[in-house]
C-alpha cells in the first residue's frame, strides 16, 4: 500500500514537468508554423505577373526577417539562418546595404548557435565589408571584433587577422585608443602562439600609437614586452636597441622600468641566470599582462647561465671550524719533533 502511494506521489511530481515540456513543444510548433507563413508571404511579394512587373524586395525582406525571428524563438537555428540569408539577398536587390549587412550578421549568429564558428565568422566578415561600403566603419569594426572573439579559442591565427583588420578600420577613422586596444589583443595572441617575429612588430605598432597619444607610462610597459619578446627570439641586439630608442620617450630614462630593463640586459649579457630571474620575478614584471609575465618567468640566458655560489650554511661553517681545530691539535702534538 505504501509503495503504491509513493509511486503515485512520484507520478504526481513528474506530471508538471511533462506538462511544461508539452507546452514548450507546442509553442515551438506554433513558432515554426508562424515562420513558414512569413516565408510564404515573402515569396508572394517576390513573384511578378501581368500587372506586377517588379518584385517587392522591401516587403519580402521584412517577411523573411519576421520568419527568422520566429524560427530563432523555436530554436530552429538552421531555418533561421536560411531566412536571414534570404532577407539579406532581398535587401541587396533593393540596394539597402546596411540592412543586408545586418541580416548577414544575424545569419552568422545563428551559425554560432549551431557551433559552426568558421562559417559564422565568414558571414560576419562579409557583413563588415558591406558596412564599410555603406559608409558605417564603426559598425564594421564592431562586427569584426565580435568575429574575432567568436573564433579566438578555435583559430587564434584568424582572430589575430580580424583584430588587426579592426585596428586598421579604427586607425583610418583616427580612433587611436580603440585601434591600439585591438592591436594589444593581437599582440598577446601572437605571443601566446610563440609567433615572436610578428609579435615584436605588433608591439612596436602599439608603442608608436601610445607615443602619439602621449600615454608615456604605457610606452614603458610596451618596451618591457618588446625586450622580453626579443630575448625569447635570442636577439639581444634588438632588445638593447629597444631600450636605447626608448630613452627619447619623456620620463623613461631613470624610471623604474628603465632600471629594471638595464639590469635584465646586463644579466642576460653576462649569462647570469640569478640576476635575470630576480628581475623577472619582480612585481614590475609579474603584474604585467599574463602572456608577458609568463615570458619573463620562462626566460633562460644562453648556455643555461651561471649561478652565484650559495652562501655556506651555519652547520657547514661549524663543521669546517672543527676540522681546522682538529688539524691544529694534531700539528701541535708533533710540533716539537718525534723525540
Amino acid at each position: 500500500m505504501e509503495s503504491f502511494a509513493a509511486a503515485a506521489a512520484a507520478a504526481g511530481r513528474g506530471s508538471p514537468l511533462r506538462g511544461v515540456r508539452a507546452e514548450t513543444a507546442e509553442m515551438a510548433a506554433q513558432k515554426i508554423n508562424e515562420g513558414l507563413e512569413h516565408i510564404a508571404k515573402a515569396e508572394k511579394y517576390l513573384k511578378t505577373g501581368f500587372l506586377k512587373w517588379k518584385p517587392d524586395y522591401d516587403s519580402a525582406a521584412t517577411e523573411y526577417g519576421k520568419a527568422a525571428v520566429a524560427f530563432k524563438n523555436a530554436k530552429q537555428f538552421d531555418q533561421a539562418k536560411d531566412a536571414c540569408l534570404r532577407e539579406a539577398a532581398a535587401h541587396e536587390n533593393n540596394r539597402a546595404l546596411f540592412h543586408a549587412a545586418k541580416a548577414y550578421e544575424q545569419a552568422g549568429m545563428m551559425l554560432k548557435e549551431m557551433q559552426k564558428l568558421p562559417e559564422a565568422v565568414h558571414l560576419i566578415e562579409k557583413a563588415s565589408m558591406m558596412y564599410l561600403e555603406n559608409g558605417t566603419p564603426d559598425t564594421a569594426a564592431m562586427a569584426l571584433e565580435r568575429a574575432g572573439k567568436l573564433i579566438e579559442n578555435v583559430n587564434p591565427e584568424k582572430a589575430v587577422q580580424l583584430y588587426q583588420q579592426t585596428a586598421n578600420v579604427f586607425e583610418n577613422e583616427e580612433r587611436l585608443r580603440q585601434a591600439v586596444e585591438l592591436l594589444g589583443k593581437a599582440s598577446r595572441l601572437l605571443v601566446r602562439g610563440r609567433r615572436f617575429d610578428e609579435a615584436a612588430l605588433s608591439i612596436q605598432k602599439e608603442k608608436n600609437i601610445y607615443k602619439e597619444i602621449e600615454n608615456y607610462p604605457t610606452c614603458y610597459k610596451k618596451t618591457i614586452a618588446q625586450v622580453l619578446v626579443h630575448l625569447h627570439r635570442n636577439d639581444y641586439v634588438a632588445a638593447e636597441r629597444c631600450v636605447r630608442e626608448s630613452y627619447s620617450i619623456p620620463g623613461f630614462n631613470g624610471s623604474e622600468d628603465c632600471t629594471a630593463l638595464e639590469q635584465l640586459l646586463e644579466g642576460y649579457d653576462q649569462q647570469d641566470q640569478d640576476q635575470v630571474s630576480e628581475v623577472c620575478n619582480s612585481p614590475l614584471f609579474k603584474y604585467m599582462d599574463n602572456d608577458y609575465a609568463k615570458l619573463g618567468l620562462s626566460l633562460v640566458v644562453p648556455g643555461g647561465g651561471i649561478k652565484k655560489k650559495s652562501p655556506a650554511t651555519p652547520q657547514a661553517k661549524s663543521e669546517g671550524a672543527e676540522a681546522t681545530a682538529g688539524g691544529d691539535e694534531e700539528e701541535d702534538e708533533y710540533s716539537g719533533g718525534l723525540c
